[in-house]
């Protein structure tokens, strides 16, 4: 179980993000001291076509492409439509502002604090990574991803 101490912030744009903001957002996110996980959450944008007469063929999307983030390549999976945050203490808030304010600059966004990531082993946590899961894993397994998460080093 993690500890349930850590405030968590969600960030929710007026759209979907590019891959372009995101970036430039996870940037400014990763920069900002306190930050323990993030969580990138919207549709899923599976690289090949999973259902119907075309399925296996190749499903191109522009929104689906590689960023560069803290020095590290991460594949975006998903069109983003909220980021969800574990910080180290509710001081940090006044930060992920400044950089929502900093990327955000053509719409608008709210930045909600509350219980958004699961604090307790859930059973596809138990199924992906086992009894002796990492726990800053906790709550953050996909289920139909056969990948698990992109760690950037230097988040903390």
């Amino acid at each position: 179980m993690t500890d349930a101490r850590y405030p968590q912030v969600r960030i929710v744009p007026e759209r979907f993000l590019n891959p372009d903001t995101t970036e430039r957002l996870l940037n400014l996110i990763v920069a900002v001291k306190g930050v323990r996980r993030v969580l990138l959450n919207g549709p899923r944008l599976p690289a090949t076509v999973p259902y119907g007469p075309a399925r296996g063929a190749m499903n191109p999307h522009t929104m689906r492409r590689t960023i560069r983030v803290g020095g590290e390549d991460v594949d975006l999976q998903v069109h983003v439509g909220y980021v969800l945050l574990e910080l180290e203490s509710s001081d940090v808030i006044p930060g992920i502002r400044a950089a929502c304010d900093e990327a955000f600059t053509e719409f608008g966004y709210s930045v909600k604090e509350g219980r958004f990531m699961k604090t307790e082993a859930t059973l596809a946590d138990y199924a992906k990574y086992g009894p002796d899961a990492d726990k800053s894993m906790i709550g953050m397994a996909d289920p139909r991803s056969r990948s698990g998460p992109v760690i950037i080093q230097g988040c903390k």
